[in-house]
């Protein structure tokens, strides 16, 4: 064992003892410990609806902000014998995971009546509840800017085939469709599997995505490169991407969409979910979302009715079976507490019973309504994977398809990475 594994296993130790002593002198019985990820503008929001169940239930909720270091903190106080009563979970692999090991409470008692059925299906276990969503996003989005697109007489594509001959006629102009940027430090490489898992599911539809996300379909399967190649036909196309590939590498997520804003405009149009908007208004505040910006759902490849979504979002789940924290997970499912959600935060709120007035801007409203009405949603299949795949070979395999490997070697890198993950199970080739 090198010494840097043992000074970070010393580390984790101490850590854990800490919250051991710390959880101990602090829990009582009428007491909710919450260890979340959040920071700044969401844990001030996350503590106003906290706020307002304390007031009415006199429970004492204490919050523990853990930031990117969550999981490193979770498992140490997992390893200690002393876990938290309720824990944001970065997502519903790592809540599997979990859920798997023994370490999560079923919440059976919970019902989220009103919830879209992807929010239900997607933080559950063998079956069983373990795990609520709290807000969400939609990912299947394309910004754009509406007085360029006026200026240009183009028209919002209904069709996958009409966006790319939008991205055709916008090239033959000499200007530049698309802005991608795959950069994001360590997790460099998700914004890619973000349009894998959007073209696979406009491709071959909801059952055969559930199928990949289970590993019952192969990472080399025709359908899966089908889908790969699809979004290489807009990635490699340098008259099709602002910078070109080495671009697409370099740029980081954040800073891509913001090529529509440039004069002259580095893009004219950016795929990223309702998230990107909190970017876009931190460095543009005095544009008015719906009139100086705009999204629209990225459009399907079969068929001419409404597109597939795929979504994401925060999740929380119990490691304590206790009266006060079935009170406040059923609370945070209700409607009221989603609504103080949606509009501190700008994320959707997913109760049915949540009005779209709502939201203060016209694309956060216009992304609730068709994540309610869609006829079909799925979430983010990378984060319903195991971590070592969903985060790990996936996320790598985009930047070595972007780099120039062959895709039939990228892909049996993953599907390595998968066997492995997944235990071999049955497996569609």
């Amino acid at each position: 064992m090198t010494k840097d594994k043992i000074l970070l296993k010393l580390v984790y130790a101490l850590l854990a003892w800490a919250s051991l002593v710390s959880g101990a002198q602090a829990t009582h019985r009428d007491s909710v410990t919450v260890m979340t990820l959040w920071g700044g503008k969401e844990l001030e929001a996350f503590e106003g609806i906290l706020d307002t169940f304390e007031k009415r239930t006199e429970v004492a909720v204490r919050v523990e902000s853990a930031g990117r270091d969550l999981s490193i903190l979770l498992m140490a106080r997992l390893e200690a014998g002393n876990p938290p009563d309720l824990a944001v979970i970065p997502n519903p692999g790592q809540m599997r995971e979990l859920a798997r090991r023994g370490h999560l409470i079923p919440l059976d008692f919970l019902k989220p009546r009103g919830y879209p059925k992807a929010f239900i299906e997607s933080a559950q276990f063998c079956g069983r509840q373990y795990g609520l969503f709290l807000s969400a996003d939609v990912k299947s989005l394309v910004w754009y800017r509406p007085r360029l697109f006026k200026e240009g007489g183009y028209e919002i594509p209904r069709s996958w085939s009409d966006m790319v001959a939008l991205s055709e006629h916008m090239a033959t102009e000499g200007k530049t469709p698309w802005s991608i940027g795959l950069e994001s430090g360590a997790a460099s490489g998700w914004p890619g599997t973000d349009w894998i898992e959007d073209i696979f599911l406009r491709l071959h539809g909801p059952d055969a995505y559930d199928r990949w996300v289970e590993h019952e379909i192969s990472w080399q399967n025709p359908l899966v490169k089908e889908a790969w190649e699809t979004f290489g036909q807009i990635l490699f196309n340098e008259d099709y991407v602002f910078g070109g590939i080495m671009g697409c590498l370099s740029i980081n997520f954040a800073d891509a969409a913001l090529e529509l804003f440039t004069e002259p405009p580095g893009c004219l149009m950016h795929r990223q979910g309702t998230f990107m908007q909190s970017f876009i208004r931190g460095n543009y505040p005095l544009l008015a979302p719906g009139r100086d910006y705009d999204a629209f759902p990225l459009p399907s490849i079969k068929g001419g009715g409404p597109a597939p979504l795929v979504a994401s979002g925060d999740l929380i789940s119990a490691f304590r079976d206790t009266r006060e924290v079935r009170d406040l997970l059923s609370y945070l499912a209700s409607p009221e507490a989603q609504s103080m959600w949606a509009k501190a935060t700008g994320k959707l709120a997913l109760h049915v019973d949540v009005p779209i007035s709502t939201y203060s801007d016209p694309i956060s409203a216009k992304a609730a309504e068709l994540l309610t009405a869609a006829e079909v949603v799925k979430f983010d299949a990378s984060d319903m994977m195991p971590a070592v795949v969903g985060s790990g070979a996936f996320w790598t395999g985009v930047l070595d398809y972007a780099s120039g490997m062959k895709l039939d070697d990228v892909l049996a890198r993953i599907e390595n990475a998968a066997q492995r993950a997944y235990k071999g199970g049955q497996v569609l080739r």
